[in-house]
């Protein structure tokens, strides 16, 4: 990596406070440089989201962002919070689909929650969609070789290719891809099959009982914010919105404004660990390579309502589950699903506690607690070929780039990101 002096203390620039952020400060903090955090928002922590809410049962720590990780998957992200000494506790994790056009209602967990519908005992087309979906657990994983034939295909493809059924393919592997990451029925189709099988495949989603053990933060994900951000916390500044960042051969000037009011400042260097769109919007003088790589990953906001409305989850309280998708009669828009928070943080409480994507519609007013739009990233074939080409931008001209984009778009990739810009500085996790 270019213009950076091993050994010597480099002043550094950090855009944005997410888990890829906060990650690369700390390491870089503790290696001895000097960290100077910039956040447009008056809170730390991007998708790190935990709501204090005061109802008349009591006091309740609320995650609506980042919420699960898991043993298998998340192992630089378990790593960091063994270093911080933050504690965790199991999570219960299932899945649950509502159709909104013909009733159906499932819940993946248990035989018994499988068929809470009973009339899904009496019907052949849900058992050809639990057939499908043994087949493609069985069959999928073949993408993976080298040279296979169908690694270039979509999901779409794919499914159209092997004559999987629609109701494998509307009822149980699209809702699920789009629960997971807040995609529409749309955005999944165009989904390289072979970047969505080996996420299923890495987190265990292929196989009927060999899975990871799930995991949240114990009270709250925020919890791992204060110890994360402690030996950089005198160079944090928030409610401070970057503006504009201009190079040169000898330093990088940061425009921001804080408190109304536009301010410059000069580092040696500048990681951007904002939004791909945000970082390229950043940038006075983008080169093509910066320009073809960040405009390539995109995002796409969604509408999150934490709230208390039982309606949007299945009629029937045994489909009820950590992850509940909801399929509209017209399913042409983003992905609606609800997360039981009561489940997947232990939350023992007489209210439930609903986190929605995109229901704000159907949501009692009355009920709601807290709203809140955040941005996901679209991968798209042209996103993950961009994806491969970071060393091409990252480093060069004083400028550094991390984020969860850079991976499947969670909390480990946006870890591992971190440590990745550490290790260009020369420090090692």
């Amino acid at each position: 990596m270019d213009s950076i002096v091993r050994g010597k203390p480099q002043r550094i620039a950090v855009v944005g406070s997410g888990i890829s952020a906060l990650t690369a400060s700390h390491l870089l903090a503790r290696a001895g440089h000097s960290i100077h955090l910039f956040e447009k928002e008056s809170r730390l922590g991007g998708h790190t989201h935990t709501h204090e809410i005061q109802s008349a049962s009591g006091r309740y720590s609320v995650d609506t962002g980042f919420i699960v990780f898991n043993d298998w998957t998340y192992p630089n992200f378990i790593k960091l919070m063994d270093s911080l000494g933050v504690q965790s506790q199991d999570s219960d994790m299932s899945f649950s689909v509502k159709v909104e056009e013909n009733g159906l209602e499932y819940n993946g967990t248990s035989l018994n929650s499988l068929f809470a519908q009973r009339s899904n005992l009496l019907k052949p087309s849900f058992y050809g969609m639990i057939r499908d979906i043994l087949r493609f657990n069985r069959e999928s994983p073949q993408i993976l070789e080298s040279g296979h034939p169908d690694q270039s295909l979509s999901l779409k493809e794919y499914l159209q290719k092997h004559r999987y059924r629609d109701e494998f393919r509307n009822h149980y592997l699209i809702p699920m891809g789009a629960a997971i990451w807040s995609a529409s029925k749309a955005q999944m189709e165009v989904m390289p099959i072979e970047f969505f099988v080996r996420f299923f495949k890495n987190h265990g989603m292929l196989s009927v009982d060999d899975r990871p053990v799930w995991r949240v933060i114990k009270g709250g994900s925020f919890s791992y914010l204060a110890p994360l951000s402690a030996p950089f916390r005198s160079g944090i500044k928030t409610s401070c919105e970057v503006i504009a960042l201009r190079r040169t051969e000898e330093s990088c000037e940061l425009e921001f404004r804080e408190q109304d009011v536009l301010k410059k400042e000069s580092f040696d260097h500048v990681i951007l660990a904002c939004h791909s769109n945000q970082a390229l919007a950043i940038l006075t003088d983008p080169s093509p390579a910066e320009t073809e790589i960040l405009s390539a990953i995109s995002y796409q906001a969604n509408s999150v309502i934490l709230h208390t409305d039982t309606s949007v989850l299945p009629d029937r309280k045994l489909a009820w589950a950590s992850w509940n998708y909801f399929l509209p009669e017209k399913n042409t828009g983003p992905v609606a699903v609800t997360y039981i928070m009561n489940i997947l943080q232990g939350i023992k409480a007489p209210e439930t506690f609903c986190v929605s994507l995109n229901l704000d519609s159907r949501i009692d007013p009355s009920k709601i607690v807290k709203k809140m739009t955040y941005d996901h990233p679209v991968f798209t074939p042209e996103a993950t070929q961009a994806q491969s080409r970071w060393s091409e931008i990252s480093g060069r001209n004083r400028t550094h780039f991390a984020g969860a984009y850079w991976g499947f778009g969670f909390h480990e990739d946006g870890a591992k990101s971190g440590i990745r810009v550490a290790k260009s500085f020369g420090v090692e996790f």
